[in-house]
């Protein structure tokens, strides 16, 4: 770091001052023979006299004083232009570089850096990705109890997120293929795809993974503080239903904040888990869009809403707002089959049909419209109070979206929303525009995806050190377990430790 132009040039003339000034002339010192020789009171112990005539120090002239001063007014303009010639740098412009591994360069030409506090300047994590056929067990949470369900047929719909994240990391540059050397294990399990075709039900999903942690060694030395499991949404980490027991200090990875419906525990912390986007469909964020989105100007409806009910109360009161303003918010009552049901084409051609897309709380409090709007160009509008968005660290969701209090839909919402002038709306769909490559699950070689903000989540989740309540080590770094068996000798089935 350069000094600054006025520290340069204060030190130097602090500098010059002392040196130059008579003041400063420096005396020759009393040898210490000649001190003892002096008394008190002797006509000999008095003080010297700097400026006595018999002191040989040269007076300082005129000539003297005009020439230190030219000498400290060059160097001032000197040091002046120095300053000017070499450029400074200040530490923030660090997180410009787009060559910087913290940066990931988005879709229109910006980007977008993950910020070091916390973080680090660049990725540096490896994984460990357990086999389906290396842990009894784990084969019946990925293909069901017969084995018939495959990874294809998971694809879509919220289950899709598991299927694609273990997907994507089998193929990652940060798989590590070592235990040893690992600095997380992922879990990989389609439960929520299984449970849906039948594959294996509640009670078989709970015994399946309990049998399955009891076999990970590296779990039990943790406690399972570095291990990762993704559950979407439908009831979430719930479809385990001991997770509270087993996976309670896990690494979960989910859409979704909450279950408060239903459940009076929420399986997810801020602390330690991580929100990842919804699973749009991938019509809409590969390559050219199924459905392309239509200029403001012909748009139909300020608002809409595209949604079943549920018997949710927001829902509910959307449904019942639009039978009163249909000229302004679309909300028709939509089943899960039969002529009310919207097949994937038409129902993106609704929901391009609006400015303002609206996304009340379902069962729990994300909802999927949220991430949809960005692919239609659609603002979209949170009406679920516990709702809870990834990479905060570099979203700022204030400039994309807007998040009003479900306690007050009414027609009120639907006047604010006509008061936003368009040039508004635009800006916050460009911005939108910007960023919503950050919900698509694409390969790693892409610049900008839901697996580099997941990685960089999962960055920050890195430790050093292992333990748990039934972890303990001894003066030469051997990890034993309450029986003092080294790790490397612990043997499965483990019963899980008392803090998991």
């Amino acid at each position: 770091m350069y000094r600054t132009k006025t520290t340069s040039f204060l030190s130097f003339f602090n500098f010059l001052s002392s040196s130059l000034s008579p003041l400063a002339t420096p005396k020759t010192p009393t040898p210490l023979h000649k001190h003892r020789k002096q008394k008190m009171g002797s006509p000999n112990n008095k003080p010297a006299r700097i400026f006595s005539p018999h002191n040989h120090t040269s007076p300082c002239t005129r000539t003297h004083q005009i020439g230190a001063l030219l000498l400290i007014a060059t160097t001032f303009f000197l040091t002046r232009l120095f300053d000017q010639a070499i450029p400074t740098c200040p530490p923030s412009s660090l997180n410009n570089d787009h060559s910087s591994p913290n940066v990931v360069h988005l879709s229109d030409g910006g980007s977008l850096s993950w910020p070091q506090r916390g973080y680090g300047s660049h990725l540096s994590l490896k994984i460990y990705v357990y086999e389906e056929d290396e842990i009894d067990g784990l084969k019946e949470l990925l293909r069901g109890r017969d084995g018939k369900i495959s990874a294809d047929a998971c694809l879509k719909g919220q289950w899709g997120t598991q299927v694609k994240i273990h997907g994507l990391l089998l193929e990652s540059r940060f798989r590590t293929r070592k235990k040893e050397e690992a600095d997380l294990f992922f879990v990989p399990a389609y439960v929520k795809c299984v449970r849906m075709m039948g594959g294996l039900n509640d009670k078989e999903i709970n015994h399946t993974y309990v049998k399955v942690l009891s076999q990970m060694p590296y779990f039990r030395r943790s406690g399972g503080r570095d291990h990762i499991f993704v559950f979407p949404s439908g009831a979430g980490a719930h479809l385990f239903r001991s997770w509270a027991t087993y996976i309670n200090r896990s690494i979960i990875l989910t859409p979704e904040a909450d279950r408060t419906d239903k459940k009076d525990t929420s399986a997810f912390h801020t602390w330690k888990d991580i929100i990842i986007p919804g699973n749009v469909e991938d019509g809409m964020t590969r390559g050219v869009a199924m459905v392309q989105p239509l200029t403001l100007s012909k748009r139909k409806y300020l608002a809409n809403y595209l949604g079943r009910a549920q018997g949710k109360v927001g829902r509910l009161k959307l449904i019942e707002l639009a039978k009163q303003y249909p000229d302004k918010l679309e909300s028709p009552e939509l089943k899960l089959s039969g002529p009310d049901k919207f097949g994937r084409m038409e129902y993106f051609q609704h929901l391009r049909n609006a400015k303002f897309c609206l996304a009340p709380r379902g069962e729990s409090s994300w909802t999927l419209r949220f991430y949809e709007s960005f692919f239609v160009e659609c603002v979209p509008v949170i009406l679920s109070d516990q709702a809870e968005f990834p990479f905060q660290n570099v979203i700022d969701y204030t400039q994309i979206s807007i998040k009003w209090p479900s306690t007050r839909i009414g027609l009120e919402l639907l006047e604010y929303l006509e008061s936003i002038p368009d040039e508004n709306i635009e800006q916050m769909i460009a911005a939108g525009r910007q960023i919503r490559c950050l919900w698509v699950y694409a390969p790693e070689f892409e610049s900008c995806s839901a697996m580099q903000g997941i990685m960089w989540e999962l960055h920050r989740k890195v430790r050093k050190f292992h333990q748990s309540a039934e972890t303990f080590w001894l003066h030469n770094r051997t990890i034993v377990d309450r029986h003092l068996v080294e790790f490397s000798s612990w043997v499965p089935p483990m019963p899980c430790p008392d803090d998991c």
